[in-house]
């Protein structure tokens, strides 16, 4: 079993529809619940192979009703839309904290290729 960094800290704000996470090694992240939702580790994003991937639509306002904790390494994120299948691993959520800027810009640029409109694109056109 691979060694990750623990979380010491899980505090989900969901006016700000924020996860915030503070690890064994003094790393704090903010994690937003639509990056959170639009990089589930899921089947039903990720697909079952490269290419197979599912671009999420419409997420801005999802938020996270619960977490549940998965054995000692994870956690279960239950959105408010109904998703509820990905397993977020220490070490996924160590990594998309220190990536988020770039994997949020991959996402962006991944919607606006498919015509998706989001309102941080829009912000950023006008």
């Amino acid at each position: 079993m691979s060694y990750y960094i623990k979380p010491t800290d899980i505090r989900l704000h969901q006016k700000s529809r924020l996860l915030a996470l503070t690890f064994e090694d003094g790393a704090h992240f903010e994690l937003s619940c639509e990056f959170l939702r639009v990089h589930s580790p899921s089947a039903e994003v990720r697909g079952h192979g490269v290419g197979q991937e599912v671009l999420q639509v419409g997420k801005e306002g999802v938020n996270i009703v619960a977490i549940e904790p998965v054995g000692t390494y994870a956690i279960k994120l239950f959105f408010d839309d109904g998703h509820n299948t990905g397993i977020y691993d220490w070490g996924l959520l160590y990594k998309y904290g220190q990536n988020k800027d770039e994997l949020w810009q991959g996402y962006l640029a991944r919607l606006k290729a498919a015509g998706h409109t989001h309102s941080q694109l829009a912000a950023e056109a006008e």
